[in-house]
C-alpha cells in the first residue's frame, strides 16, 4: 500500500511514514495539551523548542513552554485544539510542518469564550531516541474573537472534566 502511495505521489515510502508519525506526534501535543497531560506535553517537545503563539507569547526550552501552559490552563480554562490539512516535507531527520488550526477556550470563571484560527509552522527533528519531537512551533492569528457568555443567556456548562463550573 504504502509503495504504491509513494509512487503516485512522488514521495519515498519511507518519508511516508515519518509523516504519519509527524501527524500522530502534533496530534499527541494537542492532546495532551486540552487535557492537560503535562509529562505527555512535555514528551512531544525538544529540551531547547522554541515557541511563538503570536507576537506577545515568545518562548524557549520545553520547561519554559510547559510551566506557561500548565500555569496558564488550569482547571477553570477548557480547551479545544484541532489542527487538520497538514503538509508535512522530509529531509533525513529534520522535517516542517503547516497545520491549520481551528480553537476554542472557555475561561469559565469570567464567562468568556474565545474562538479563533491560524496555520502552525512547525520543525521536528528526530532525536537520539529514534523519536520525532517539535524543535519549533508556532502561528499568527489569522483570527480570534471573544464572546461575553453572559450575552447567551441560554449559555450553560453542563460537563466538565475538571469539576470547576
Amino acid at each position: 500500500m504504502f509503495s504504491f502511495l509513494a509512487s503516485v505521489s512522488g514521495v519515498d515510502a519511507t518519508d511516508l511514514l515519518t509523516i504519519r508519525e509527524i501527524e500522530q506526534l502534533k496530534y499527541r501535543y494537542l492532546r495532551s495539551l486540552d487535557l492537560k497531560l503535562w509529562d505527555e506535553f512535555a514528551a512531544t517537545l525538544s529540551a531547547d523548542v522554541t515557541a511563538e503563539y503570536g507576537p506577545a507569547l515568545a518562548f524557549t526550552g520545553r520547561d519554559q513552554v510547559v510551566e506557561f501552559m500548565r500555569t496558564s490552563l488550569g482547571p477553570a480554562i477548557l480547551t479545544v485544539h484541532q489542527c487538520h490539512h497538514p503538509e508535512i516535507t522530509v529531509s533525513d531527520d529534520t522535517a516542517r510542518g503547516t497545520w491549520y488550526l481551528q480553537d476554542q477556550v472557555i475561561v469559565t470563571e469570567q464567562r468568556l469564550m474565545l474562538t479563533g484560527a491560524a496555520f502552525y509552522d512547525d520543525e521536528y527533528a528526530r532525536d537520539a531516541d529514534g523519536r520525532w519531537r517539535i524543535t519549533r512551533t508556532g502561528y499568527v492569528r489569522s483570527y480570534e474573537a471573544v464572546q461575553s457568555l453572559d450575552d447567551v443567556p441560554s449559555w450553560k456548562l453542563t460537563a466538565n472534566r475538571w469539576g470547576q463550573p
